[in-house]
């Protein structure tokens, strides 16, 4: 394997706010970080100098406190959504959800949009309802979406406290609503890249982007994608966008070609089964995703990270962001007018805004997303 120029292992000694995490016995496997950190801080560990949590898988960072059911959004400060609002020049916008019968055939089995109009009065009155599955099109993958290998969730819930006689509001997706979503967008151009260097790919085929391949389209759009804390651009809180072109790729094919796509089988190998390109699960990638400290991630394809996951995986990213580290995962966000806007005014970052779902129990939403240039 290639080794990345990223660092992970670059000195960060001083943590304001921080606090040392108490020892709690092994078998209590929910909110086992009885200590917090300050989301204001200007500093945090990487992931190779996280505290353990006793209890807790490898890698986990539930230091929000007990009861925190929002993660990285903690990260979305007052002084850090102001300092964001800063990246509007032009006031130009981008709407960054597929409209909802997209996919038509969603991927993994889901259920296909349904929309109906009901007559209240004709010619005088109507309503409409909805029908849809929250993972078919653009979407948030909220805390109770995948669980860790060890299969405990976000902060040690685990799937006792979503469905059953004890389930209560742990992970609910209500709390990203109620606490806000905005900041400051940055956008990795991925197929913009590719294209120009004649890199040739579909979408929808196992096509890896790796950490390198990343570092290489920062450095093409002017951004060094390292953490400001090893010298880079990336703030503490910046919300990451990578655009592979599935959207592109979509509305290039026939609605045939679609559907067959979207039937692909689940499975790990052989021929029919799901393909997407995606960001690669390796060391100096899960490195980067921790260490820069995004208050959340997302993507164009419909799984954000490499699919399937290859046999050699450390483990799927799903289960890094999500349950370890409490990062909202975005996924079939459209990316194609705040491409547009980026290249034409040679701008990759932006102020963004989210209304996620205020669902209590929710697993995902609709992301409602917005650019604002």
């Amino acid at each position: 394997m290639q080794r990345s120029r990223y660092n992970s292992s670059a000195q960060l000694r001083t943590y304001g706010g921080f606090a040392t995490v108490a020892s709690i016995p092994d078998q209590d496997t929910t909110n086992m970080a009885s200590q917090t950190w300050d989301p204001n801080s200007k500093s945090f560990p990487t992931r190779a100098e996280l505290p353990s949590i006793p209890g807790a898988p490898k890698d986990a960072a539930w230091f929000w406190g007990k009861d925190d059911y929002i993660g990285r959004l903690n990260l979305l400060t007052p002084s850090r959504v102001k300092a964001a609002a800063a990246e509007i020049k032009t006031g130009e916008l981008a709407r960054m959800d597929l409209p909802l019968n997209v996919p038509e055939q969603p991927a993994f089995g889901r259920e296909t949009f349904k929309h109906e109009i009901k007559t209240l009065r004709e010619n005088v009155a109507y309503d409409d309802t909805y029908f849809l599955n929250t993972q078919s099109g653009t979407q948030w993958d909220g805390f109770r979406h995948a669980a860790h290998a060890s299969e405990v969730f976000y902060n040690g819930a685990k799937g006792t406290d979503f469905l059953g006689p004890n389930a209560n509001d742990k992970d609910s997706i209500h709390y990203w609503s109620q606490h806000g979503f905005a900041g400051r967008g940055v956008l990795l151009d991925y197929r913009s890249y590719a294209t120009e260097k004649g890199i040739k790919y579909d979408s929808a085929s196992s096509h890896p982007i790796s950490y390198d391949d990343l570092e290489a389209v920062g450095k093409h759009q002017g951004i060094d994608i390292r953490p400001a804390a090893q010298g880079g651009d990336i703030q503490i809180g910046d919300i990451l966008f990578v655009r592979s072109g599935w959207t592109e790729d979509y509305y290039s094919r026939t609605a045939e070609q679609n559907r067959e796509i979207g039937l692909r089988v689940f499975g790990e190998e052989g021929e029919g089964i799901q393909r997407w390109t995606g960001v690669k699960q390796e060391p100096a990638t899960i490195d980067w995703l921790h260490d820069c400290y995004f208050a959340a991630v997302a993507g164009d394809t419909p799984t954000f990270e490499l699919w399937p996951t290859p046999k050699d995986h450390y483990n799927r990213l799903h289960g890094y962001l999500l349950a370890l580290w409490g990062m909202p995962l975005g996924e079939m966000v459209d990316l194609e007018k705040v491409a547009e806007l980026a290249k034409r005014n040679k701008k990759y970052t932006f102020f963004f805004t989210s209304a996620p779902a205020n669902v209590v129990g929710g697993v995902s939403s609709h992301v409602n997303g917005t650019a604002v240039f």
